[in-house]
């Protein structure tokens, strides 16, 4: 049982990591592939990781995904590789920083309470204080600063652009979350509905039982005024029925060829 000190938003991660290993299902086969394409400073990337990529680990459904993280997102290639990010050099820092940590801590378990810490503090509005996740959660700082200062950092950071220039269809803004290798578009927020939908193992998952299309159909109210921090979208409606239907499609077991 969880212990009772598990009060803080980030004490509830730490929590829900140890309870819910990412290793739980042996079989790597039969997990679904969670990829999501994100910037550091874009409110609804931060809002997407702190308030819906959390459950993953809340309902211990991270325990049948693969999740990858990509921060990088609208940024753009200039003249000598130099990266311009969309919200500024603090978010070309804090990707970077992000990539760091994925690299030199490639265990999920290891690295997303550290992006889950700093997406808060942007979520606060207090991105400035993101030094003090290493505090928080017992982390030794250097092998970020070297990380970033070596040049690493932004090695990492000009891979992500590839791999995101090469998503095919293209991004079109961030969060953009792909599932078993396509982009549920602006359904991101109910991305744990495709997961379940994709997945074809035989554990029995209660968290999945909870989940139907209802959850999907509720989606079909939002406003169509903002999806993501943009990048030149397609309209919002036609990508709101497209994921709709690729959801549908699955449940019902029929040939995706949209």
């Amino acid at each position: 049982m969880a212990s009772s000190t598990c009060v803080h938003p980030l004490l509830l991660l730490l929590c829900s990591v140890l309870l819910f290993p990412t290793t739980t299902i042996s079989s790597e086969s039969n997990k679904v592939r969670v990829d999501v394409y994100y910037e550091t400073l874009c409110p609804d990337s931060e809002d997407f990781i702190v308030k819906d990529l959390i459950k993953l680990f809340e309902s211990g459904l991270i325990s049948i995904v693969d999740l990858k993280l990509y921060p990088y997102g609208n940024a753009k290639l200039g003249s000598n590789n130099t990266i311009y990010c969309q919200h500024g050099p603090s978010e070309c820092l804090l990707n970077t920083v992000e990539a760091c940590a994925i690299k030199i801590w490639p265990a999920l378990n290891d690295h997303f309470p550290f992006i889950y810490c700093i997406e808060s503090l942007v979520y606060e509005h207090k991105y400035p204080q993101w030094e003090s996740c290493y505090e928080k959660l017992g982390l030794d700082s250097k092998p970020i600063a070297e990380c970033y200062s070596s040049g690493l950092g932004k090695e990492l950071e000009l891979q992500y652009a590839a791999e995101t220039s090469a998503l095919q269809p293209p991004h079109q803004y961030v969060p953009w979350v792909v599932v078993d290798g396509l982009p549920i578009y602006e359904d991101y927020e109910n991305f744990l509905t495709y997961v379940c939908n994709a997945y074809n193992g035989t554990a029995a998952l209660k968290a999945c039982s909870k989940l139907s299309l209802n959850t999907i159909q509720k989606a079909s109210t939002k406003s169509t005024l903002s999806v993501g921090c943009n990048e030149g979208k397609m309209p919002a409606l036609f990508g709101r029925i497209r994921s709709t239907l690729i959801s549908w499609m699955r449940q019902m077991n029929m040939a995706i060829w949209i």
